[in-house]
């Protein structure tokens, strides 16, 4: 056998192996074994006539269609080895010049792209300093009341912060459409859970109304047949509720059964840790993110399609399990805020395009470094990895192979490197 490459685009390009000679001869014969067991020549029982007659009846097209499919797999291997590339996705296979001498067989495929560093070594980023303001702290305070308010029905005009409990039924063309109703939902003004329009509509109900909200669906609303389009819901206020805060007293701070943590005083004292140690993480996710987006901008990589939209799956799939834990589902959360799963997967490309980006180049560097993890280590990060995930190790190894653990140890080793390199 032997191979040729071509790169396009993007990593993309052609694979070509031509297998001949004793290879594809063999390949042939293998083929018309298999198919001469099911053909059947009157006189003799299935399989058992002689090879000249049965070769009559079985085709040229059908034996090398055949023998394709079993040396396929076996080529499309050795073209990759030879030509030391490494496969993303799946490859697509055509035939080219196919005779009993030899066939070419051609593999449309993406590969992982080559990356050419910048100068890493010489990024610098200065760490922002932390600073706990009063503001921060009173702003803090204030969410911590607003958390353990009470919802107290309250009579007069709703205002933004109020709960509504509402029944509402939307009509497009005076036809109710699906999905648009509902029967004492409680929807706080201000929370954005509705379509633009409907919350600031019903700022100044009283208990008892009945209106119509007159609103226009997004136009990237996942149903086409509301995309873009006018509707009017029809609301009745059934109650309305406002938010009763706590006063902030030793008792309040009490009752927020924080170890060690009894007066007012204390709390405050705590609130300002936490927010230390908040802005200090905050001051070293800015740190690494600058230092990440300086070292990819001076690296220049062409990635296939196919990796980021391999990477906006994992991403979108992620974002449906974190819905469902929150006891969402993608059609309510749709129905809710009109995104649609394309619009949300072309928003998520972007995502996926740097985080494939940062991978490359971390694997790069790592090579570039040769950074490579030691047995004792490998089994350093085994033992890590149970401990966080409160597993034994030995579970922890059937499901993660070491290649895919070495891999990670890899481009944590050249981000921690980097990162080492850049504090200014």
């Amino acid at each position: 056998m032997k191979s040729n490459w071509i790169v396009k685009e993007k990593s993309t390009g052609t694979l070509s192996v031509v297998v001949a000679d004793a290879k594809w001869a063999e390949a042939q014969e293998k083929a018309f074994n298999k198919l001469a067991k099911n053909v059947e020549v009157k006189g003799f029982r299935k399989g058992s006539a002689p090879k000249d007659m049965v070769r009559k009846q079985i085709s040229d097209a059908a034996i090398f269609n055949e023998a394709i499919d079993s040396i396929a797999n076996d080529a499309f291997v050795f073209g990759l080895g030879e030509q030391n590339l490494s496969l993303v996705g799946r490859p697509n296979l055509d035939v080219k010049n196919v005779s009993k001498e030899e066939v070419e067989l051609i593999f449309d495929i993406s590969v992982t792209p080559e990356v050419t560093l910048g100068d890493y070594k010489s990024v610098k980023v200065t760490q922002e300093s932390v600073v706990v303001s009063d503001a921060d702290i009173e702003a803090v305070i204030a969410k911590t009341l607003e958390d353990y308010a009470e919802l107290v029905i309250k009579d007069g005009e709703a205002i933004m912060g109020d709960t509504v409990v509402i029944d509402f039924e939307g009509f497009k063309d005076d036809v109710a459409f699906e999905g648009g109703k509902g029967e004492n939902y409680p929807l706080e003004l201000g929370s954005n859970s509705f379509i633009p329009g409907f919350e600031e509509a019903l700022v100044g109900v009283v208990v008892g109304q009945s209106l119509d909200v007159a609103v226009t669906f997004p136009d990237n609303y996942g149903v086409e047949d509301l995309a873009g389009q006018p509707v009017v819901f029809k609301v009745t206020v059934h109650e309305i509720k406002g938010k009763q805060l706590p006063e902030l007293s030793d008792e309040f701070v009490v009752s927020l059964k924080k170890e060690g943590i009894t007066t007012v005083d204390a709390f405050k004292e705590d609130v300002i840790h936490t927010l230390k140690h908040e802005k200090e993480h905050e001051a070293e996710h800015a740190f690494e993110d600058a230092v990440l987006t300086q070292v990819v901008e001076a690296s220049s990589v062409d990635i296939p399609q196919v990796m980021i939209d391999e990477e906006t799956n994992v991403l979108f799939e992620d974002f449906k399990r974190r819905l469902e834990s929150q006891n969402y589902n993608l059609e309510l959360y749709t129905a809710l805020t009109g995104q649609d799963e394309a619009f949300l997967r072309e928003q998520m490309a972007n995502d996926a395009d740097r985080k494939v980006r940062l991978r490359l180049v971390l694997d790069a560097i790592a090579k570039a470094e040769n950074f490579e993890i030691t047995p004792e280590a490998l089994e350093e990060e085994y033992a890590n990895i149970g401990q966080m995930y409160s597993m034994e190790v030995d579970q922890v190894k059937q499901v993660l192979s070491p290649s895919v653990v070495m891999q990670e140890w890899r481009l944590k080793t050249a981000f921690d490197f980097i990162k080492t390199n850049a504090k200014a």
